[in-house]
């Protein structure tokens, strides 16, 4: 049992496997050739476009700055657009008060000028007869 059984193979039989392992070898060394060539053009194209990515990166960073000023700037707006909304609210207050007080002064005016017509009718009436 503790024989090398590789003794035992005819030499015809191990050529034709050293054949083989020679070619298998070929074949592995071309593909290793053909492998180290493709990383070779990955690394040239990676090195052709890494500079164009990082200047999208930056104008991505710079866009990204510019976006955070109008959001700061937003809030403000917001914020005084908020409080001129309260000062609005006041004013239109006013403005309904003032709109009342109107109408009712308009309500007396025209009390006013009716009282002033009848004086007027019954003055002109007076005026007319005879003097007695």
């Amino acid at each position: 049992m503790s024989e090398d059984r590789t003794q035992q193979l005819p030499d015809d039989g191990v050529r034709q496997i050293l054949a083989r392992l020679d070619s298998m070898n070929a074949r592995f060394d071309s593909m290793d050739a053909r492998l180290t060539t493709l990383e070779d053009k990955v690394d040239r194209r990676l090195q052709e476009t890494r500079p164009i990515w990082e200047q999208v990166l930056s104008r991505l960073t710079d866009v990204e700055t510019r976006l955070t000023s109008v959001e700061t700037r937003l809030t403000s707006v917001e914020t005084r657009l908020s409080s001129v909304e309260t000062k609005l609210g006041g004013v239109e207050s006013e403005v309904y008060g003032l709109s009342r007080k109107f109408r009712v002064y308009y309500d007396d005016m025209m009390k006013y000028q009716d009282k002033q017509e009848d004086l007027e009718e019954r003055v002109s009436r007076l005026e007319a007869e005879p003097a007695r």
